[in-house]
C-alpha cells in the first residue's frame, strides 16, 4: 500500500514535504525525511551525530513509534507485534538501501525513497 504522494521510482529524494509531521510531537530539532510506506507503517530516517551512534530508522504505526536498529532491533519506542513483523522483513530486505541513506543523512544528503514491503 503505497501513501499518497511517496514515489520511489528512480531513487526519487525526499524533501520537506515528506517529512515527520509535527502533531506526532517527536520533540526533535530536525526534519525527518519519509523514506518509506507500507500497510499503514510509515519510516522515516534523520542522522544527529550525538544521538545516533547506531545505524537505525524511525517506524510509525497507530500512534505508536520506534526507533528500530539495522537488524531490526527495537532500540526506543515500541509497535504492535504484527507492526513490528512488517518493519523487520522490510529492513531485512531492503538492508543495503537503508545503510545507503544512513550514510548520505550522515554526510547532510538528500535521502532516498525506498520501495515498500509488498
Amino acid at each position: 500500500m503505497h501513501s499518497a504522494g511517496l514515489s520511489t521510482k528512480g531513487r526519487t529524494p525526499f524533501y520537506l514535504s515528506n517529512v515527520c509531521p509535527p502533531a506526532l510531537g517527536i520533540g526533535y530539532r530536525q526534519v525527518m525525511p519519509r523514506i518509506s510506506a507500507f500497510y499503514g507503517i510509515v519510516i522515516y530516517m534523520y542522522w544527529n551525530e550525538k544521538d545516533h551512534p547506531v545505524a537505525h530508522f524511525h517506524a510509525y504505526h497507530a500512534g505508536r513509534r520506534a526507533s528500530v536498529s539495522m537488524s531490526g532491533e527495537v532500540l526506543a519506542g515500541r509497535l504492535e507485534p504484527r507492526a513490528l513483523q512488517f518493519v523487520r522483513e522490510w529492513a531485512k530486505l531492503r538492508q543495503d538501501e537503508i545503510l545507503a541513506n544512513w550514510e548520505r543523512a550522515r554526510r547532510n544528503e538528500p535521502l532516498h525513497g525506498i520501495e515498500p514491503l509488498s
